[in-house]
């Protein structure tokens, strides 16, 4: 009943108040179209228990996803059959809050199916992460606030063991058809499930929501309920995290392709083109990716050579570089040094976001050090994702491990991405949109969500977030990290470059310490297409605001664009770019009045 009465509410779309339209809600043509969303709505939810649960369904948080082919046939025949549906449905006459629904959701059918169609669940695990880490992340995002969310939670760990079992499944399928990771993503994932099961199972991060556990809970119970988790994590799911180490070992790696590029598995050509057109949601091909890429590592390279000019230091990049790397003023003291400097510098940006920003989220966030157990072969930085429906704040998630990994002038831009105005804002204001559907709102639209983070990067140069050169030259040499992957990404995949080649890119024009260097490229390899999503959404969200900018000239107000971005929730490129088209037209019609 509960999923009914969601179902029934999303019918009710509203338009965000800069684009507003003005025809009642739920007009006559509107109506075919609004109940193939939320019939789409309620099966997207029932087939997702983790994003159910974010929305509120409480029955949802004691369940894990079906990753079977059985299940992936019936997800096929289900999204084939909605997509005929709204087939039947034409655009004409559907307003344009509805009409943005019918064509996100064709997208997102289309992108689903495709997914189904390269069989993608043989590839179960990348050096980033992967099934043996998903439920380790959505711990780290959940709170127990009674008994029976407890009780939820050890249902959802007793069901580890057959998620376990069904991804490895779809990785035999990997080994069968030669569909697999490279060796040396491989290994990388042999080390990370070494590294989980040396963890002692009292301090399992799979255990740690019920320190979240109200006084309400008596003291007997909690320690029950904890003991219970302990014993299940000890006794079925370390057993299964062991035959996926030797599945891997004696199977996978052995199978494991020996050319890094995807391209070269079977069908690997036509699966690298989809993945580009996926990642950026554009028509670009992988060489058009790479001439792009090429051609943006030569303007900001100029760029970086101001910046070290206007340092006044005497010598040519390298020098610079060896000078940042041993001058000690660039890095922090302690963990809690680097995150108490992270902290700071939130604080300066959210000093300024109320001049630059018209709609704030309600939701906060904390400054939190990414946990132990994976910061060796982590990222820098990263978001994660708060759920306000249960509470849950958002996370930038600083990697305080190797201090001398880490530098100072580099905090700032990673700040302004990681956290505000990058993914934090972003993220938590498309959570609390009202009126629009959860498959929106929870879209996973990379080009949209990551441009935006590099845009914020940008966006701190106006807000005056950056001090000194140096703190500018840290923000360019991160410009030209996601330069530099367009190149990487398409010279590994698509051109057959080797690791060497690759790294060349970002050794010869940034900052970037070894270890992030090397963890980066390890990335590329093991998640194909996925790194050439943020500088080409970049790239047209800053398109996007120089037209909107020649359009209306003085009428032109900033904070009403990041409206315009925001408050639809990640869009694809072309649908963001209709979305402009119309905040220019309205704002063009008020002049004519």
């Amino acid at each position: 009943m509960r999923r009914l009465l969601l179902a029934f509410a999303l019918l009710l779309f509203a338009a965000t108040p800069a684009l507003a339209d003005h025809r009642p809600l739920n007009a006559p043509l509107d109506r075919p179209l609004n109940a193939v969303v939320a019939a789409y709505e309620a099966w997207a939810l029932a087939d997702d228990p983790i994003t159910a649960g974010h929305e509120g369904d409480r029955a949802a948080l004691s369940r894990l996803p079906a990753v079977t082919p059985a299940a992936d046939a019936a997800r096929k025949r289900a999204l084939e059959g909605f997509r005929a549906r709204l087939a039947a449905i034409k655009p004409a006459g559907l307003t344009p809050e509805v009409r943005l629904n019918r064509d996100f959701l064709a997208w997102t059918l289309d992108r689903r199916l495709n997914s189904l169609a390269f069989d993608e669940a043989r590839l179960p695990f990348n050096s980033d992460g992967g099934f043996d880490q998903d439920l380790n992340y959505v711990a780290s995002t959940t709170n127990l606030d009674s008994e029976a969310d407890a009780r939820a939670w050890i249902a959802r760990l007793s069901a580890l063991p057959a998620y376990f079992a069904d991804n490895v499944a779809n990785a035999h399928r990997g080994v069968a058809g030669r569909f697999t990771q490279p060796r040396a993503t491989t290994e990388a994932v042999i080390e990370r499930v070494r590294h989980a099961l040396a963890i002692p199972v009292a301090e399992d991060p799979l255990l740690k929501p019920f320190a979240t556990l109200p006084p309400g809970v008596p003291a007997e119970r909690r320690a029950a309920l904890g003991a219970e988790a302990e014993a299940l994590v000890g006794g079925r799911i370390r057993p299964a995290q062991q035959a996926f180490l030797d599945f891997l070992q004696a199977d996978y790696l052995p199978a494991s392709r020996t050319a890094l590029g995807i391209r070269s598995v079977a069908g690997g050509e036509a699966y690298y083109r989809w993945l580009v057109a996926d990642h950026t949601t554009t028509s670009l091909t992988p060489d058009q990716v790479h001439a792009l890429g090429v051609a943006e590592v030569k303007r900001i390279r100029a760029e970086m050579d101001a910046a070290i000019a206007a340092t006044g230091f005497k010598g040519d990049m390298a020098a610079f570089v060896a000078m940042l790397r041993k001058d000690p003023r660039f890095y922090a003291t302690s963990r809690q040094d680097l995150l108490e400097k992270a902290s700071e510098i939130d604080k300066r940006i959210d000093d300024k976001l109320p001049r630059y920003f018209a709609t704030l989220p309600r939701l906060t966030f904390g400054v939190r050090p990414v946990p132990a157990e994976i910061e060796d072969n982590y990222t820098t930085g990263r978001y994660f994702e708060g759920a306000p429906k249960q509470g849950i704040a958002g996370g930038y998630m600083v990697n305080t491990s190797h201090l001398d990994q880490r530098p100072l002038y580099e905090l700032p831009a990673l700040t302004l991405h990681e956290s505000v105005p990058g993914h934090h804002l972003q993220v938590a204001l498309g959570q609390e949109l009202q009126g629009v559907p959860s498959f929106r709102r929870n879209a996973d639209v990379t080009a949209f969500t990551e441009g935006w983070g590099l845009y914020a990067e940008q966006l701190g140069v106006e807000m005056g977030i950056y001090r000194d050169p140096y703190e500018q030259f840290g923000r360019l040499s991160y410009e030209m990290w996601r330069a530099c992957r367009l190149v990487a990404d398409t010279g590994i995949h698509w051109l057959g470059w080797d690791l060497a080649q690759a790294r060349s890119c970002f050794t010869d024009n940034t900052a970037l310490s070894p270890l992030n260097i090397e963890v980066e490229l390890a990335r590329y390899v093991g998640w194909p297409g996925q790194a050439l999503a943020y500088k080409v959404g970049e790239l047209r969200i800053m398109a996007l605001r120089r037209k909107a900018e020649a359009a209306l000239g003085p009428r032109f107000d900033l904070r009403k664009f990041h409206d315009a971005v925001l408050l639809a929730g990640p869009l694809p490129l072309d649908l963001l770019e209709r979305r402009i088209d119309a905040f220019i037209a309205q704002g063009l019609a008020m002049e004519k009045h």
